[in-house]
C-alpha cells in the first residue's frame, strides 16, 4: 500500500467538470431539500430575522460592520446578506431556503474541485457525498445556518488557492488565499483553524514543517485571532447589554473536559460513518470523569494515531491528513471550550458541515486505492457506493421534511428524545403563538422541572397560566423568573400587568419603572407605565410616558388613544382631539377612539362632528348601547337648541 495516493494523483485523472455530473448534484440536492423549501422559520430563525431590531434599523448595516456588540455575533458579511434577504423577502421563507440550497450545491462542487487538487480519481463522488450526507441537512434546511453555507465557499476556495501557491509559488495565489480566508472569517469564525490546516498540509506535502511554513501562516493567524476575539467580545457585550440570562453549561474541571472530548469526538465520527436517526438535538449524556471506561476513546485514538505515525512514510500520512483536517476544524467544539448549545446537548450536526470534508477525502482516496489494487471489482465497489449514497439521500430527505414547521420539528425531537428541555420550551412557545395555551402548558411545566434555573421557562409558564386564568400561579412564575434573572424586563412587564389588572396600580408602576430602566426604547413598557400612572391620578407623568410611547411607536393606536384620554383629563381637549384622530387614522375600527373623539367634540360644541363619531361606532358595533345613548342625547340637544325650536 506504500505510496498509493501519489500513484493515483496523476494530473488530469479527474478531467473537466462534466455537465451531467453537475446536473446530478443539482437534481439530487433539490430532490432532498424540496420538502423544506416552503418551510416556516424554526428555532432561532425568527430571532435572527423577524424579531431582530437591526433588520429594520436604518443604521442596521452600519452597526453590523462597525458596532460589534450590537448583535450577538460579529459576522458582518453573513449579517449583511441576511439584511438584504429581509428587505427582499421579509417573512416569506422561500428565498432564504433557495439561497441555502444553492450555496450548498456550490459547496458540493467546490468539494469536488478541492479533491481534484489532490488528484483523487473519484473526486466527483466526494462532492456528491457532501451534497447528500444527512448531517448536512441541519445547515441547509435551517435558515439561520446561512453562516455555514455562506462561509464554506471561501474556505474551500482559499484552500484551493493555497494548494496552487504550494505547487507554483505564485505570490498572487498566496494573497488571493489570504483575502478569501478573511472574507470567510467575516461570514463565520469557524474557519479559524485554517492556519493549522495549512501547516498540516505542509507536513503532508514535505514530511516536515519548516520555518518558512510558520512565517507564511502568520497573516492568517493574526486574522484568525483578531476576528475570533472580536466575535467573542461582541457576543459578551450583546448579552450584557441585552440582559440575557447566562447559560448554565455543565462543564467541570480538566478531567471532566478530557473525558468529554474523547466521547464527543467518537460521537461525531459515528455521526459521519453511521448517519442514522438524525435529529436537531441529540440526547445529552452524563459525563462521569471517574469512570475509567469513558477514557477508552482516548486509548483507541492514541493507539490509532501512533500506528498511523509509524506508517507516515506511505499511506499513514494520507490518513493523518484527512483525520487531522476533520479534528482541527472540529476542535473548538469538542468540549474543552464551553459553547452555549452545551447547556442542552453535546453535539450538533451543523458543526460537521466543514470538518467532514476531510473524512470524505479519506473515503474517496480509499475507493480509488481499492479500485487500483482490485480493478476487476470496480463495478461492485461503485455499485455499493451508489447504494450507500441513495440511502443517505433518502435519510436526508426525510429529515429535511421535518423543517416544514416548528411543531413538526420539535414533536419529532421529543418522540426520539423526550428529555430535551429546549424542545419542550420551543414547542410550547409555538403552541402558545397559536393560542393553544392548554397544550403549551404541560411543555412549560416540563421545562421548569428539567431546568429549574431557566428564567424564560418560568416566564413562558407564567404566560400560559395567565391565559388560562390561573393568575396567582402565573404571578409566582414571574416572580421565580425575576429571582433567577433580575434583568428580565419581560417578567417585570407581565407581573406589572397582573398587579394593574388587580387594581394595584402603585405596585405595577414600580415594576414598569424597573422595565423602563432595563429597556428604555420599548414603546410597550412606556405605554403600560403611562396607563398605570393615569389610573393613579398622576397625569403629568402619564402624559410624558405616553408621549414617549407614541414617539417610539407612531403606529401604536392604543398609545395615541390613551394619550388623548390623559390629555382630555388634564383639560387639553384640543391636543386630545388630535391624538384620537391619529388613533382612528391608524385603526379606523377603533371603537374607543371614536367614542372618546365624539365626547371631545361634544365638549367643544362641535355637535355634528360628535354625532358622526357615535354613528361610526354604531356602524362598527350596532349593539353599542353607550354610543346609542350618547347619539340620542346629542340629537335631543341639537333639536332643543335649534333656532326653529326657539
Amino acid at each position: 500500500m506504500a505510496n498509493q495516493l501519489p500513484q493515483e494523483r496523476s494530473p488530469g485523472s479527474e478531467g473537466s467538470f462534466g455537465l451531467l455530473r453537475v446536473a446530478i448534484i443539482f437534481a439530487v440536492t433539490f430532490w432532498i431539500y424540496w420538502p423544506a423549501l416552503h418551510g416556516d422559520f424554526v428555532w432561532d430563525d425568527g430571532w435572527y430575522l423577524a424579531t431582530n431590531p437591526l433588520m429594520i434599523d436604518r443604521d442596521g448595516l452600519w452597526k453590523f460592520w462597525f458596532h460589534p456588540g450590537s448583535w450577538v455575533e460579529y459576522y458582518p458579511i453573513q449579517e449583511t446578506v441576511q439584511w438584504l434577504q429581509w428587505q427582499l423577502w421579509g417573512d416569506a421563507t422561500l428565498g432564504y431556503h433557495l439561497t441555502n440550497v444553492l450555496l450548498h450545491i456550490l459547496n458540493a462542487l467546490l468539494v469536488w474541485r478541492l479533491l481534484t487538487k489532490f488528484r483523487l480519481k473519484y473526486a466527483w463522488l466526494g462532492g456528491l457525498i457532501f451534497a447528500v450526507h444527512p448531517v448536512q441537512v441541519e445547515s441547509v434546511a435551517y435558515i439561520s445556518e446561512l453562516k455555514n453555507t455562506l462561509s464554506l465557499p471561501f474556505f474551500l476556495l482559499a484552500m484551493c488557492r493555497w494548494i496552487d501557491f504550494e505547487e507554483h509559488q505564485r505570490d498572487k495565489d498566496y494573497y488571493v488565499a489570504l483575502v478569501l480566508f478573511l472574507t470567510g472569517m467575516l461570514c463565520k469564525i469557524t474557519m479559524a483553524p485554517f492556519p493549522a490546516v495549512m501547516l498540516l498540509y505542509a507536513w503532508w506535502k514535505r514530511g516536515r514543517i519548516q520555518w518558512i511554513d510558520f512565517k507564511r501562516t502568520v497573516p492568517f493567524g493574526i486574522i484568525s485571532v483578531v476576528l475570533g476575539l472580536t466575535t467573542i467580545w461582541a457576543g459578551d457585550t450583546y448579552r450584557a447589554f441585552g440582559h440575557e440570562q447566562p447559560e448554565i453549561i455543565p462543564m467541570g474541571g480538566f478531567l471532566y473536559r478530557l473525558d468529554g472530548v474523547g466521547l464527543i469526538s467518537t460521537v461525531y465520527l459515528a455521526r459521519f460513518f453511521l448517519p442514522l436517526d438524525v435529529m436537531l438535538v441529540y440526547p445529552q449524556w452524563r459525563v462521569n470523569p471517574h469512570a475509567l471506561i469513558e477514557y477508552v476513546p482516548w486509548l483507541i485514538f492514541g493507539g490509532g494515531i501512533y500506528w498511523l505515525w509509524k506508517k507516515r512514510q506511505n499511506w499513514g500520512k494520507h490518513v493523518l491528513l484527512g483525520l487531522g483536517f476533520f479534528l482541527l476544524n472540529l476542535a473548538p467544539f469538542l468540549g474543552f471550550i464551553p459553547v452555549s448549545y452545551m447547556s442542552f446537548t453535546w453535539v450538533m450536526d451543523h458543526l460537521l458541515y466543514l470538518p467532514i470534508v476531510g473524512l470524505i477525502g479519506l473515503i474517496i482516496a480509499g475507493i480509488g486505492d481499492f479500485q487500483r489494487r482490485f480493478p476487476t471489482d470496480r463495478p461492485y465497489l461503485m455499485g455499493a457506493a451508489m447504494i450507500m449514497i441513495a440511502l443517505m439521500a433518502l435519510e436526508s430527505r426525510a429529515f429535511a421534511n421535518l423543517f416544514i414547521n416548528e411543531e413538526t420539528l420539535w414533536s419529532y425531537v421529543l418522540q426520539r428524545n423526550p428529555h430535551v428541555w429546549l424542545a419542550h420550551h420551543d414547542l410550547g412557545c409555538n403552541l402558545m403563538a397559536q393560542k393553544r395555551y392548554a397544550e403549551a402548558l404541560p411543555h412549560f411545566e416540563k421545562v421548569v422541572q428539567m431546568n429549574p434555573n431557566f428564567a424564560d421557562g418560568h416566564y413562558n409558564l407564567g404566560i400560559a397560566l395567565g391565559k388560562l386564568d390561573r393568575t396567582e400561579e402565573a404571578r409566582q412564575e414571574y416572580q421565580k423568573a425575576l429571582q433567577i434573572n433580575p434583568q428580565d424586563e419581560k417578567a417585570y412587564i407581565n407581573l406589572g400587568d397582573i398587579l394593574f389588572q388587580e387594581g394595584r396600580a402603585e405596585e405595577a408602576i414600580q415594576l414598569y419603572k424597573h422595565a423602563v430602566a432595563l429597556i428604555p426604547n420599548l414603546a410597550l413598557v412606556h405605554y403600560n407605565l403611562g396607563n398605570a400612572l393615569m389610573h393613579s391620578g398622576q397625569l403629568p407623568e402619564a402624559i410624558q410616558e405616553l408621549k414617549t410611547a407614541v414617539t417610539l411607536a407612531p403606529g401604536l393606536a392604543q398609545a395615541h388613544e390613551n394619550l388623548g384620554a390623559a390629555l382630555a383629563q388634564s383639560g387639553d381637549i384640543s391636543a386630545a382631539i388630535g391624538q384620537f384622530q391619529m388613533a382612528i387614522q391608524i385603526n379606523p375600527y377603533y371603537v374607543v377612539a371614536h367614542s372618546n373623539l365624539g365626547l371631545a367634540y361634544a365638549q367643544t360644541g362641535r355637535i355634528p362632528e360628535a354625532m358622526e363619531q357615535f354613528q361610526q361606532v354604531l356602524a362598527i358595533e350596532p349593539k353599542n348601547t353607550n354610543a346609542r345613548e350618547s347619539l340620542l342625547k346629542l340629537q335631543t340637544y341639537q333639536r332643543d337648541s335649534s333656532p326653529a325650536k326657539k
